[in-house]
């Protein structure tokens, strides 16, 4: 029995957010996984990377609803747009800080070192003011000549497009 154009162009809607939104929860959650399992402590840029996909997951949860509860498919398909949009945001994000490790141009001031830093416990509350993450510069891990930061641009940029290529084939 053939699907209706409609309902054809729901289940692609749905799909589009389900793999996007799993997409999006597996990329962070990497990230997640590499810092508090592998040890490798984030940097300003990195942790501001994140924030395309800790907004973009929920956007992804209500795609997913709204396709599920048969909502106008005006709705999903918007919401799936946001998310692309979101991972394009990340993704420049990514070769923004992809440059300043390769010194393309400089980061933020907030990306210094952890200079200043003591560890007398004395101490804790005025460390807390001092004490930053790594440098910005310097990147913790390259694998096959990407850092953290040149993968992300990979990642969001595929998600971006599963994104907007689920809102087209649902319109």
């Amino acid at each position: 029995m053939a699907l209706s154009a409609s309902a054809t162009h729901a289940r692609s809607a749905f799909n589009a957010a389900v793999v996007v939104t799993l997409g999006m929860a597996v990329t962070v959650g990497g990230a997640l996984a590499f810092q508090h399992i592998g040890g490798y402590i984030p940097c300003a840029l990195c942790l501001l990377q994140r924030d395309p996909y800790y907004f973009g997951i929920p956007v992804g949860i209500v795609a997913i609803a709204a396709s599920v509860l048969n909502l106008p498919g005006w709705i999903t398909r918007a919401l799936l747009v946001v998310i692309g949009v979101m991972m394009l945001v990340g993704a420049g994000m990514g070769v923004y800080h992809s440059g300043v490790e390769w010194g393309f141009w400089e980061g933020p001031a907030s990306c210094g070192g952890a200079a200043g830093v003591t560890t007398n416990a004395g101490n804790l509350l005025s460390d807390l003011n001092t004490v930053h993450g790594p440098s910005c510069t310097q990147a913790a891990l390259r694998i096959l000549g990407l850092s953290f930061a040149g993968w992300n641009v990979i990642a969001s940029l595929i998600l971006a497009a599963i994104a907007f290529m689920g809102a087209k084939k649902a319109a």
